[in-house]
């Protein structure tokens, strides 16, 4: 398995945007864009976060014991571009708030942030995995950005519940792996 197979597999399953933010001990702000974000647990209410080990926002978070998780609203695609390139002083550019607690950016274009104390840590290659206990919320509503396929979506609305389903059967043989490079084939059911 090479990398570039695993990130075409990745680029299959679509996610909300999250931009991940903290506070260095200076006071400084740091941020990434980030779609590696899953809930943990609600007792206590706990998510994480993958960030790669050389980033600044990691050592930021570590430092500080806290981050938060910006969800961003479907216009902002501006502001998850901002923060996945490396652009010096990028906070200037968008409008943000300190987090009730501890302090760390909360963006003003989400849908939802959360404000997190670092509970653990775990090194799973190039990437830490953060685990944040929630201690704040902000959701304000609206449509989430979404990424998938290596663009950025909005919201597509409800499924029709009344559309004709999908025919399911049986293979009767095992279906071929693809590579990641070609396109599947789905076979006609008999």
């Amino acid at each position: 398995m090479n990398g570039a197979a695993f990130r075409s597999l990745m680029s299959s399953f679509p996610s909300g945007v999250a931009v991940v933010t903290a506070v260095d001990p200076d006071g400084s702000p740091h941020g990434m864009t980030c779609t590696s974000l899953s809930s943990v647990t609600v007792d206590p209410p706990t998510l994480l976060v993958c960030l790669n080990v050389h980033s600044g926002t990691l050592a930021a978070a570590v430092a500080g014991g806290w981050f938060a998780v910006n969800l961003l609203a479907d216009r902002a695609r501006p502001i998850a571009e901002l923060f996945a390139a490396p652009v010096p002083h990028r906070f200037r550019y968008v409008r943000w708030c300190p987090s009730p607690t501890a302090g760390v950016p909360w963006l003003a274009e989400t849908v939802a942030a959360a404000e997190c104390r670092v509970s653990r840590t775990v090194t799973a290659g190039d990437h830490e995995v953060v685990f944040g206990e929630v201690e704040a919320v902000s959701c304000t509503g609206g449509d989430p950005l979404l990424y998938g396929r290596r663009q950025f979506s909005a919201w597509p609305g409800p499924v029709s519940l009344t559309a004709e389903p999908v025919p399911v059967s049986r293979a009767t043989e095992p279906v071929p792996l693809c590579r990641a490079a070609e396109p599947v084939a789905h076979r006609e059911s008999a």
